[in-house]
């Protein structure tokens, strides 16, 4: 009797590009801006990106824009997501019965804790001008920086499935 060993690896293509962006603008503004800039048309999707993380359901929200004639696709995603937890408080104290709350933040991609939004390029064409849309980008007024990540540093790829 032979004996058939599957072995099951993970395998994310790396053929997509993503651009970090620094910018504390809301996720509407930031996607209206680069539509501008980049003469692109990111649409919010109607559904969000999301996670149970620490008993919490989180949601990022995600907008994409498919160029069919470049056959390009283009997907803004939040990196940051805010929630109120519950703080318990000691049973012996002066404050026993109020109730505080802390803000908790969560990332999509934890390695990269400063970024704000990610821009997904992924692109059937090898060539993609990022040298002129980074250019772009760090040219909108509230964008503080905009640079490309190198596909060997991000840990999490498997968060950046977007279909």
């Amino acid at each position: 009797m032979t004996l058939h060993k599957l072995i099951l690896e993970e395998d994310i293509c790396d053929e997509f590009f993503l651009i970090a962006i620094h910018c504390s603008e809301e996720e509407f503004k930031i996607a209206f801006m680069i539509n501008k800039v980049l003469s692109l048309r990111l649409k919010r999707k109607n559904n969000d990106l999301d996670f149970s993380i620490a008993r919490h359901d989180v949601s990022y929200p995600i907008f994409e824009y498919e160029n069919e004639f470049n056959y390009t696709k283009f997907n803004l995603v939040a990196n940051k997501y805010k929630y109120q937890e519950v703080v318990p408080n000691p049973k012996n104290g002066l404050f026993t019965n109020v109730i505080s709350e802390k803000t908790v933040t969560t990332y999509l991609l934890p390695e990269f804790k400063n970024v704000d939004y990610f821009l997904k390029i992924y692109s059937d064409f090898e060539k993609v001008p990022l040298r002129n849309l980074i250019s772009s980008i760090n040219e909108i007024e509230h964008v503080i920086s905009a640079y490309i990540i190198d596909n060997k540093q991000i840990k999490s790829k498997s968060h950046l499935i977007f279909d």
